[in-house]
């Protein structure tokens, strides 16, 4: 059997605090720490955040500050908001990254796969032509050839570089 040495996933796998009770999508923009908790950008009604647990490398995702957890329940501003910060978010991942395509959705309610139910979450994740190989069919494990903190730091800057992006 080969052994594959990741320790550098440790961050992913040991919270670097613990984790606070109750809504991340209401907790984390509450306190303030966008760095620490990945927060991209801050909207009026919405804002863009990295996922901690990323399907690929790039995967953010976009949440009113309204806790509220059925898209249909939204007010058509917050979902206006939601859509052109989805623009922006994809515009910046082009520039940063190069995606060949993109995942695009919402999960909604736990049957559906939502890990936080109760706050409703735009995902945007960026794919490349080969990012799934061998690795999640035989060993049931997905290898992110990235730290989060640099796709942070990247993200930040395409944001920046892309402004004129719709609404912006």
């Amino acid at each position: 059997m080969e052994n594959l040495w990741a320790p550098w996933r440790m961050a992913f796998i040991e919270p670097k605090t613990p984790t606070a009770p109750g809504c991340i999508f209401c907790t984390q923009p509450a306190a303030n720490e966008d760095e620490k908790y990945h927060i991209l950008y801050r909207g009026e009604r919405c804002f863009m955040m990295l996922n901690l647990y990323p399907y690929n490398n790039g995967h953010l995702m976009i949440a009113p500050y309204e806790h509220c957890g059925a898209l249909q329940e939204l007010p058509l501003e917050t979902l206006t908001e939601l859509m052109a910060q989805s623009q922006w978010a994809i515009k910046a991942i082009k520039h940063a990254m190069n995606p060949d395509g993109f995942n695009m959705g919402f999960n909604q309610g736990k049957v559906a796969g939502a890990g936080f139910a109760e706050h409703i979450h735009f995902h945007i994740v960026p794919r490349w032509n080969g990012d799934t190989n061998f690795m999640p069919v035989l060993a049931d494990i997905k290898v992110m050839p990235e730290h989060l903190d640099t796709v942070y730091q990247k993200l930040l800057a395409a944001l920046e570089a892309t402004k004129t992006a719709p609404g912006h």
